[in-house]
């Protein structure tokens, strides 16, 4: 017997004991295997609709200028993450983004009315002004939308330095959304506050609410972090998941941040090593629908959306 019948040989005896009928083994030609069940998974090439396009022009087809009128805020959540799960690198974001996840970042800031982050992810990445630069600040004025949009910090404790460069800028508006009743401590920037605890912790829904209702917010972008994340979605508050998938693998201990005891990894890196979403499991699961793919290089750029029934599922309030 010949090498190549051999082995259509050994697949079918293969197939054979492991119960697999005639249909499932591999046809004479070499070709995929054929299926007599009718839901068997089908899948397409997703083949690029027409000529590379930039940032800007990607979120001008997204239609996030606009504002149609709700009785909510839309919350768009942006992440990176590495291919391998990993959403910082050194308990940083930073050093898994590249130069395209940075230019759609910064066009997604420039649409929104509010940038809404955890303190932890402020303190890490020293948070600066949300539109550092002139001309996308004309932009948004030209837009009708205020220069910048409303830096949204969430804080359990307002462990918060008045030297983080944005709350050290005189000209950042600044909203502190808390379950505290405490205050930062004279910040340069003009800082307001959100109040609202539900069983001693910070009420996300009824926060959010208040930020639709006395700063008309309408369109916001939630940057994380992965606990932050995880919380918006267990409450029913994420519309659509803009997710980089950066072509790196960084290993580590995972999301629980268990020490590794291998040599020269550091225990507090470790400890870093989170996933997109930290916290409790979600029960159950957040389905999404897939809405569009974007390359760039080796980096794969993800939209998704949460149906209302998944929403409802995790209900806001």
């Amino acid at each position: 017997m010949d090498q190549p019948a051999q082995s259509r040989a050994c697949a079918g005896e293969r197939a054979a004991r492991e119960g697999a009928g005639p249909q499932d083994a591999a046809p004479a030609g070499g070709g995929p295997p054929a299926s007599a069940h009718g839901d068997t998974p089908r899948f397409e090439r997703l083949a690029a609709a027409g000529a590379a396009q930039g940032a800007a022009h990607v979120i001008e087809e997204l239609g996030l200028w606009q504002r149609p009128a709700g009785e909510r805020a839309r919350l768009l959540l942006n992440m990176v993450s590495t291919a391998d799960g990993r959403a910082t690198l050194g308990g940083r974001s930073g050093p898994i983004s590249a130069d395209a996840d940075r230019a759609l970042f910064h066009e997604l800031r420039g649409a929104v009315d509010a940038v809404l982050v955890g303190a932890g992810t402020v303190r890490a990445e020293r948070y600066g002004r949300i539109i550092p630069d002139p001309a996308r600040r004309a932009l948004r004025r030209s837009r009708g939308l205020s220069e910048e949009p409303l830096a949204c910090i969430v804080s359990g404790r307002m462990a918060l330095d008045g030297e983080i460069p944005l709350l050290a800028a005189p000209s950042a508006r600044v909203v502190v959304l808390t379950a505290s009743a405490a205050s930062l401590p004279g910040p340069a920037a003009h800082v307001e506050y959100v109040r609202a605890a539900r069983d001693g912790a910070l009420d996300l829904p009824t926060a959010l609410a208040e930020l639709h209702q006395r700063f008309g917010v309408r369109l916001m972008l939630c940057e994380g972090g992965p606990h932050l994340a995880c919380q918006l979605l267990a409450d029913g508050l994420v519309d659509e998941l803009f997710l980089t998938l950066s072509p790196k693998l960084a290993g580590g201990a995972g999301h629980r941040g268990t020490r590794s005891e291998g040599p020269g990894r550091s225990g507090s890196q470790d400890a870093q090593a989170l996933r997109i979403l930290a916290g409790e499991e979600l029960q159950p699961p957040v389905e999404l629908e897939l809405l569009g793919v974007l390359r760039s290089g080796a980096s794969l750029f993800l939209r998704y959306r949460v149906p209302a029934r998944e929403r409802q599922r995790h209900p806001i309030g």
